[in-house]
């Protein structure tokens, strides 16, 4: 198991690096939303207005993964993903497709059954993917998030979730979990207290089981195109950089490339730029819960459906569509964006021209 993990974490290096030096063939990640389903009433996020209608079958899920058999990092998100009652059948559809897949990550909201969302973690965990990671939602103390989330005891619920995975991460090696913030204009320079408040309901919390991401728009993803939800600038950054100065240096490479990422937020806030190229439809690529292939979550810029092509990827991946929104990421006309979903392998694709 070990010399296993070893050769999938190496693979998925080894791609990361050639991605600095080359376009590559193929993708290594996927950013797929399994349903757009959502329990949540966010102030930032239109997600939950979605009625979805016609959104892949477990059995058509199963053929794309076995058709694009090269993914090594796969994230599961949604809506909420814990609403699909096959979420454990649809990462074990990855695992047994996908040889070299290291990483399998998803986020939830918390709202789901305790007990349920127990169980099915721990039955991913069990598939033997090396690194399983979970993003619990917490936007605010108490009386915040509840109010941003609009559901009344959702903090305590999301509380509840992180002293669970405290307890599965004792017998489950390959678990990593964190909260995951969103700096919005409405818990504009709260993070501190934030901090504080939750670390009296969880006192061995440190300031790196937060990660952060600031409120941004995409008509694709978050169908909230217009909406008016970004935190003034100044504040976001007096947030930012309180929480970078008060993390713990670590020496592995998520907590590396999660510095890297909050650098680039702080450069994002202040330029209003993206800091980097993104390497959508070269390192990875969104779909939807429909089929739909999109370069990120932040751009509307579709390029093909994979019910049209039996759910192989590299038709659409190769195709005219693709191809022109290549072209135009390489002339600087994707829109200006710095989310984690996107940033990551943006970051890990740029190593090499950041320690020149």
């Amino acid at each position: 198991m070990v010399v296993l993990t070893l050769q999938k974490m190496l693979s998925l290096s080894g791609t990361m690096l050639k991605s600095n030096i080359s376009s590559l063939r193929l993708p290594y990640k996927i950013n797929f939303s399994i349903t757009y389903l959502c329990q949540s009433r966010c102030l930032s996020c239109d997600i939950w207005q979605i009625k979805p209608k016609g959104e892949l079958t477990l059995d058509e899920i199963k053929q794309f993964a076995t058709k694009n058999n090269y993914f090594k990092w796969v994230e599961l998100t949604g809506g909420e993903p814990f609403l699909r009652g096959d979420i454990v059948d649809i990462a074990r559809a990855f695992r047994d497709s996908c040889k070299d897949l290291y990483i399998l990550t998803f986020p939830t909201n918390s709202l789901c059954s305790h007990d349920m969302v127990q169980k099915k973690i721990t039955e991913v965990l069990e598939l033997g993917i090396p690194r399983v990671a979970v993003t619990l939602s917490l936007d605010g103390n108490k009386e915040l998030h509840d109010k941003i989330r609009g559901i009344p005891g959702n903090y305590e619920k999301a509380v509840a979730n992180y002293k669970m995975l405290q307890g599965l991460a004792e017998t489950h090696r390959n678990l990593y979990f964190v909260f995951g913030y969103t700096m919005s204009k409405f818990n504009a320079g709260q993070f501190r207290k934030v901090f504080e408040d939750v670390k009296r309901d969880i006192p061995e919390l440190k300031v790196n089981d937060f990660h952060i991401n600031i409120a941004q728009t995409s008509e694709n993803y978050y169908k909230n195109e217009g909406d008016d939800i970004r935190p003034d600038r100044e504040t976001a950054l007096s947030d930012l950089k309180w929480a970078i100065s008060n993390r713990e240096f670590r020496m592995d490479p998520i907590s590396l490339v999660e510095d890297a990422y909050l650098r680039g937020l702080v450069r994002f806030l202040e330029t209003g730029t993206s800091p980097m190229r993104s390497r959508g439809l070269d390192a990875s690529l969104f779909m939807d819960s429909f089929g739909n292939v999109y370069p990120s979550i932040m751009w509307d810029r579709k390029v093909g459906n994979l019910k049209e092509t039996g759910f192989d990827l590299v038709p659409i991946w190769r195709g005219d569509l693709a191809n022109r929104a290549r072209g135009d990421i390489r002339k600087g006309l994707e829109p200006n964006f710095w989310t984690s979903c996107e940033a990551y392998q943006t970051i890990t694709g740029h190593m090499l021209s950041l320690i020149s």
